[in-house]
């Protein structure tokens, strides 16, 4: 999948679909130690939804809401919208149910390089200018919008196997099909140390990638 500079709303696959590959990353890389952190980096989910921060130029949330409603907002260091003049309103056109006390605050702190929304469908996004080059939305989001991206990520963190294992999990996510078990299975931390399954489980049920029987129990 190809993504444009500035992004389009189209450039994004059915949330569902981001939502478990991004979701899937926060449960390989959690572990016990970051989820009482007092400032966490990586990839990782909590209430408010999927979080990415690179400790750099890099950070991203992406969170649902009720009604099939998702917003996906942050930034990159390649989003030229916050310096673009005249100013762009990355609000405009947005609908209520945004969070728009934490994307003001973000705005007013020079923090913010795009918003995208979802509902009825379809992603949306405020209008932007013919000159503007780029809103960070590639940099950011290709490691989970395109799919060899997303199993090249995968690759550090399960066993080595030619790359079926990543390409399993995967697609066990994506289905909400995915277990502590295959988990144990096929997750092996790039250092050598064992799986922090209690964590992974508990990212695991979190994100709703389990089956609706285990993510019960």
């Amino acid at each position: 999948m190809t993504m444009q500079r500035p992004g389009l709303p189209g450039d994004l696959p059915a949330p569902e679909v981001l939502w478990a590959r991004w979701a899937l990353v926060a449960v390989v890389e959690a572990t016990t130690a970051a989820e009482s952190a007092r400032y966490r980096t990586g990839t990782w989910i909590d209430e408010e939804g999927l979080h990415l921060d690179d400790c750099g130029c890099t950070w991203w949330t992406f969170s649902r809401v009720a009604d099939g409603r998702y917003v996906l907002f942050g930034e990159d260091e390649s989003s030229g919208v916050k310096w673009h003049r005249p100013p762009v309103d990355m609000l405009a056109g947005a609908p209520d149910w945004l969070p728009h006390e934490e994307l003001r605050d973000r705005l007013e702190g020079d923090e913010l390089g795009c918003v995208y929304w979802y509902e009825n469908g379809a992603w949306a996004r405020a209008p932007y200018p013919d000159d503007l080059g780029d809103d960070g939305l590639d940099c950011g989001m290709s490691r989970f919008v395109v799919r060899a991206e997303a199993l090249r990520l995968l690759d550090e963190h399960v066993r080595r196997d030619g790359g079926s294992s990543a390409a399993a999990l995967l697609e066990h996510a994506e289905d909400r099909r995915l277990t502590q078990e295959l988990l144990e299975s096929l997750v092996a931390p790039a250092d050598g140390s064992a799986p922090d399954l209690p964590a992974m489980t508990r990212a695991l049920h979190r994100a709703g990638l389990a089956p609706r029987t285990a993510a019960a129990g």
